[in-house]
């Protein structure tokens, strides 16, 4: 179906932020307990506080009274539990799928916490706790907006289904299965992911591209048994040197990726200061960053190559001994114009040619991941503007350096929805890391904006 939208209803905004504000402290204290659950979907750990993340999110949604089922799937026959409720749409409105995940990475090292991981503790104007922010944040926001919605208009058009997966933190090894086998109950016109973060503290950001993934191994020979460095050095070439040739030719001397073939995005209008990135990667005092162009294209619409494993003997292990055989393993990031079986070929191509002396390569393992780019619609228009509502300041767009297969496997598996990418994150959140955070006034304004969205939603009709 085809939909139009041209601007929010003006009435929507302040009536939306009042409902946050009369509802805020109940929704953060459910938050609390989800963050109390050490719900982790890793093999071989305890997966019953995952199981009981479920059951927990599945009541509060079945509290809202809105759904005609409210559902805990495993995602396998011995997979992680996803929650699914759906409302069907009435005809002519649109479906509504809300992502998220209820899994959480592992704490790790305990010393580098200022708090306890899951004991959630508000420090200044943040919820420090592993999951806080990703993503049950996430997960708050979304019920909270299908409550808004239900408590503010007098008839609910629009269709809504909460999809929170149990999987994501192990890289969604079901997903595209998940999505074949419960399509039914997954179909939508509009697809939002509410797992992702904003350009800044204060700038709200749709997420519209994401980069791909290319990994791929490979082993370098020049001998058929080690050598003598001494007998043999200087007259026979050893796999660890034509190696060393071959990764020093991936990039330029500035450090720009030098693959041929590799595509690239068109720069954005966005400006990231050197300073900002130099202290959130924590660059060495005296280290340049690396490429060309603008920081935000580097980061999100040009490829990069990363060698991310070398099998060569550790220093406490060597010998003078020249290495007859080597392996590597590279990681390349894609731009989200980019195909990643043409990127692979690309890749390949490369070290063949770049291979010095003769030296043999034999290709390993390889892992794809499609990059995204979204497509302009009624549904990213809608986004912004609530955005830009909903935290006073104008949105943006913007693109993520990192990969999220699924969002490619939804988009693939649901090719007439329109995808959009969303989230409460923060540069300062620290997802994946020690001393992970939710910024609380952000959570307000997320609340807020994904609560205009099913607002407006429910009033806009097919064409």
């Amino acid at each position: 179906m085809s939909f139009i939208y041209q601007s929010l209803d003006p009435e929507l905004s302040p009536a939306a932020k009042k409902w946050v504000v009369d509802n805020y402290d109940k929704k953060l204290e459910i938050l609390k307990q989800m963050v109390r659950i050490p719900s982790l979907a890793w093999p071989g750990v305890d997966r019953t506080p995952l199981q009981e993340s479920a059951e927990f999110i599945a009541g509060q949604i079945e509290k809202l009274k809105m759904f005609e089922q409210v559902e805990i799937i495993p995602s396998a026959a011995d997979g992680t539990p996803a929650i699914i409720a759906r409302r069907q749409a009435k005809p002519g409105y649109p479906q509504i799928l809300l992502y998220s995940h209820h899994d959480i990475q592992p704490v790790g090292d305990l010393d580098l916490w200022e708090t306890e991981p899951f004991e959630p503790t508000v420090i200044g104007d943040r919820l420090f706790g592993r999951g806080a922010s990703d993503d049950k944040a996430g997960i708050i926001t979304l019920i909270s907006a299908c409550e808004m919605v239900l408590e503010m208009e007098e008839e609910l058009n629009i269709g809504i289904t909460l999809f929170i997966e149990g999987e994501e933190e192990i890289g969604s090894p079901n997903f595209s299965d998940f999505l074949v086998t419960h399509r039914d109950k997954l179909e939508a016109d509009l697809i939002i992911v509410a797992d992702s973060g904003n350009f800044d503290l204060e700038t709200p950001a749709l997420t519209t591209s994401l980069r791909g993934l290319v990994s791929l191994q490979f082993t370098v020979s020049t001998l058929d048994h080690p050598l003598h460095s001494g007998v043999f050095g200087g007259v026979v070439a050893d796999a660890t040197m034509a190696l060393t040739k071959i990764l020093a030719s991936l990039h330029d001397e500035q450090g720009t990726v030098a693959i041929e073939g590799l595509g690239s995005m068109p720069d954005s209008s966005l400006e990231i200061p050197e300073s900002f990135i130099k202290e959130q990667a924590g660059v060495l005092q005296g280290v340049d960053l690396i490429g060309t162009g603008g920081l935000a294209d580097r980061s999100w619409n040009q490829p990069a190559v990363t060698v991310i494993g070398i099998d060569v003997p550790g220093v406490s292990e060597s010998s003078n001994t020249l290495q007859a055989s080597v392996s590597c393993k590279i990681s390349a990031r894609i731009a989200p114009n980019d195909t990643p079986q043409e990127a692979l070929d690309a890749i390949k191509r490369h070290l063949l040619q770049n291979a010095p002396f003769g030296s043999h390569i034999e290709f390993g393992d390889t892992e794809l991941g499609s990059p995204y780019l979204a497509r302009d619609s009624w549904a990213s228009k809608l986004a912004l503007d609530a955005m830009t509502e909903g935290y006073q300041r104008q949105a943006v767009k913007m693109g993520l350096g990192g990969s999220i297969p699924f969002i490619s496997d939804l988009a693939q598996q649901f090719p007439n929805a329109e995808v959009l990418v969303t989230g409460v994150e923060d540069p300062d959140s620290r997802a994946h890391s020690p001393n992970e955070s939710q910024h609380l006034p952000t959570l307000k304004k997320a609340m807020q904006t994904h609560g205009l969205m099913l607002l407006q939603s429910n009033r806009i009709n097919a064409q």
